[in-house]
Order: C-alpha cells, then sequence, then structure tokens
C-alpha cells in the first residue's frame, strides 16, 4: 500500500536536509563574495547557486537512485574503488575533519565573545557540550526529523530572517564596486567558490540519512522513496538560496561602513554588529551554533549508520560514542594538524565526487560502461591528487608546469578536461574490445 506523507513532514524533511548542509562554512562565503563581488553580486550568486545548490541537488537525485547506497555508485568504477572511497568519503568529511570543526566554530563564534577570557578549559567545556548534545541528538535517528527539522532548524531559519529583513530594509549602505576577478568574470567567479562548499560531497554523505528517515515513517516503495528525497532536496535548494542571497547582499551593501575584510566570517560578525548592536553578538552566535549543530549532528549519525552497516558486531551507540569523542579530543588536542591532513584528502576527492554525480546522472538514460567510468575517475583522481599535494605545500616542480597548461586549471577546476580524455578513452577501449 502506497504511503503518502503530510505536507508538514515533507516541509520537516525539507527542513532537516536544510539543516545538514547549512554549516559555517556555507554561512562564511556569501558575505565575502558579495564584498568582492559589488555591483557585481546578481551574476555572480547566480553562478554560486549553480555549484552550490545545484550541484548538491543533482548528488541527491543520484543517491536517491541507489537508496542512500554508495557502494553501489562507486561499484560501477571498481570493486576495490567501491573499498576504499566510500571510507576515505566518511571519514574524511566526518570526524577526521568536518565533526571536530563544528565544534570549535561553535565556540569561537557562539561562545568566546560572551568570555571575559577564552582558554583551554573553557574550549573544553564547551566543546564537552556540544558533542554530548550531538551524541543525544543523533542516539535515536528516528527523532531526527522531528528534533532537528521541527524544532532546532525554525529557531536557526527564523535567526536568519531576522537578519535577512534588517539586512534588506536597513543596509549598512550602497553597494560596493566589483573587484578582483569579479569584474570580467563575475559569474564563472561565482560558479567555481560554489565548488567550495563541497556540499556535493556531503549530499552523498547525508543521502543514507534522508532515505532511512523517509523509509521510517513507513514510505517503502523505491519511486515514493526517490520522490520524497527530491522533494526534500528542492525544499533545501530554495531555504539554502534565500540564505545565500541574502547573505551576499549583506556583503555587497557592507564595504562602506566595514571595510573589505580577509573573510566572509569577520564580515558576518561586524556587520550584525552593527544592524543590531549588543543583540547582533546573541543573534551571530544563536545562527552559527545552531547551523554547527545540525551540521554535526546529521554528520556523526550519516558516519554512524555507514560505519554501523559495515561493521555489524559494533552497535550504532558504540559507534557514534567513539565518534564524537574522537571529534571532541581532535577539537581540542589536535584540529588544527588534523585539518592540514584532511584537507588535502578532501581536495582531491571532491573531483572525483563530481565526476562520480555526472557519470551516475548519465547513466539513469544511456549505461555506461565500467570502463568509461575507471577512465573518467582516473583523470580526475589525477588532477584531484595534484592539488591535494599542492594544497599540502608540497612542491610539484615540473608537474606544475604541466598541469597548469591545462584548461580551467588556474579557475580551480583543472581537472574536468582530463575526466573528459578519460571517459572518452575508456569508452574506445570498451568499443575497441568488443
Amino acid at each position: 500500500m502506497k504511503k503518502i506523507l503530510p505536507v508538514k513532514e515533507v516541509l520537516a524533511l525539507g527542513f532537516f536536509m536544510f539543516a545538514l548542509f547549512l554549516g559555517a562554512g556555507n554561512l562564511i562565503f556569501p558575505p565575502h563574495l558579495g564584498q568582492q563581488a559589488g555591483e557585481a553580486m546578481w551574476p555572480s550568486i547566480g553562478g554560486f547557486l549553480v555549484t552550490g545548490v545545484g550541484l548538491p541537488l543533482l548528488a541527491i537525485i543520484t543517491i536517491s537512485q541507489v537508496e542512500g547506497d554508495l557502494d553501489v555508485l562507486a561499484n560501477r568504477v571498481h570493486r576495490i574503488f567501491a573499498l576504499i572511497f566510500p571510507v576515505v568519503i566518511y571519514l574524511t568529511i566526518g570526524p577526521f575533519f568536518g565533526i571536530p570543526r563544528t565544534g570549535t566554530v561553535a565556540y569561537e563564534v557562539g561562545v568566546v565573545p560572551f568570555l571575559p577570557s577564552a582558554n583551554a578549559l573553557t574550549l573544553f567545556l564547551s566543546t564537552l557540550v556540544f558533542f554530548g548534545v550531538t551524541f543525544w541528538l543523533a542516539l535515536n535517528p528516528a527523532k531526527l526529523v522531528d528534533r532537528v527539522g521541527k524544532v532546532l532548524t525554525p529557531i536557526l531559519f527564523t535567526a536568519i530572517v531576522i537578519l535577512a529583513i534588517r539586512g534588506f530594509t536597513s543596509p549598512l549602505g550602497d553597494v560596493g564596486r566589483a573587484t578582483g576577478p569579479y569584474i570580467d568574470g563575475a559569474y564563472f567567479t561565482g560558479f567555481i567558490e560554489g565548488f567550495l562548499t563541497m556540499d556535493a560531497m556531503g549530499a552523498l554523505v547525508f543521502g543514507i540519512v534522508i532515505i532511512n528517515r523517509i523509509q521510517e515513517k513507513g514510505v517503502i516503495n523505491v519511486p515514493d522513496v526517490r520522490s520524497y528525497t527530491i522533494k526534500a532536496g528542492i525544499i533545501a535548494g530554495i531555504a539554502l538560496s534565500f540564505v545565500y542571497v541574502t547573505l551576499a547582499y549583506i556583503g555587497a551593501t557592507s564595504v562602506d561602513v566595514i571595510g573589505h575584510m580577509e573573510n566572509g566570517g569577520a564580515v558576518l560578525i561586524a556587520v550584525t554588529a552593527r544592524l543590531f548592536g549588543p543583540f547582533g553578538t546573541v543573534l551571530l552566535a544563536i545562527i552559527i551554533t545552531g547551523a554547527c549543530l545540525t551540521t554535526s549532528v546529521g554528520l556523526v549519525s550519516a558516519c554512524g549508520e555507514f560505519l554501523s552497516s559495515r561493521l555489524k558486531n559494533v552497535s550504532y551507540p558504540v559507534i557514534i560514542a567513539v565518534i564524537s569523542l574522537f571529534s571532541l579530543t581532535m577539537a581540542n588536542l589536535g584540529l588544527t594538524q588534523l585539518i592540514s591532513f584532511s584537507l588535502p584528502i578532501l581536495i582531491a576527492m571532491y573531483p572525483v565526487t563530481i565526476v562520480l554525480i555526472a557519470l551516475s546522472l548519465i547513466h539513469t538514460v544511456l549505461p555506461l560502461s565500467r570502463p568509461v567510468y575507471c577512465g573518467a575517475i582516473i583523470g580526475a583522481l589525477l588532477i584531484g591528487i595534484y592539488d591535494g599535494l599542492a594544497t599540502a605545500g608540497l612542491k610539484m616542480g615540473e608537474i606544475a608546469d604541466i598541469v597548469g597548461y591545462l584548461p580551467l586549471h588556474a579557475e580551480g577546476v583543472g581537472w574536468i578536461v582530463p575526466s573528459i580524455v578519460g571517459g572518452l578513452l575508456g569508452y574506445l577501449y570498451n568499443v575497441l574490445k568488443q
């Protein structure tokens, strides 16, 4: 029997997905983009929305087609790739990078401004509470939609709406002038900036959480699960677009008063202080802490459900307890070193993730052979590894000169052409083999 979810449940799922995506990084990029783009904000934010919202939505559609099982997608490339890729993605974007960072950012923005002095003890106590709440919320995945989608997210979104209304009705100043690459290439520069959210990778991780929550509500048929997943993704995409446009406009109208800032976090702190006075610090603390907490809960739950499916003899509560404790430890002792190790891996894997999503979408219309997958993935991986090593600070010597000739490499997407070439070579190999 077909199960039809009420509209309020679909909205709750959409807000739940929105909360999973809306981490601190997503709040920091748009204000900085707005400051730099100035009068070219609209084309630049348009490009940003294509890759910062559209690409994750395509990833949601992709993962919904395989019922949230990343192994199915990875197996289309090779069984060895399927053994390595999902584990690397989940661990890197989870306890090795994303989860510990949520705790420290929430502390720096949501706690430090209210302390007479910050030290190791206040960091420990803050992150202990933060990851304790994360563990409690993630302990019962079946209640995540009710707790996050129906309670935490409305509070978070209301705070953002308050900021948006004040930012649009009482802007700090006029829209500034475009600077740097935004002068002549606003759309494409915004398009590239959207990649930096890395939400497409997050979509593959969060997919299992969303789909499991839908199935727990009694939706069993695969087409129905896919339909509700996509609907939730569209709702989340609309909400994310609202946040991005709002923050970009606030950034674009702030230069006359606060000047150009080094990053979007500094822009948000200065703008909220100017718009709301002392209350601005509280408002920003609510927004950042809420965004970090919901993302942390989603990542812990996603990694827990993934690892519990791999480690059959270890229970889900034990796994998320270990993840939470590990993240707490890293947030206090070794986050900087951990990020220096994890970020290059993320940089290396992101092109592979995007190519895998693109191939999987094509696969639904035109089935692709394994050699095509392998060729395209190898092309993306080679450049991704190079970019990852460069991010780690390694000197690449002559290789850098060679890679520098690749089209679009200076814009950060030099992997596109090698991936296309690799896919075509894989297709040619398959044809000749047949």
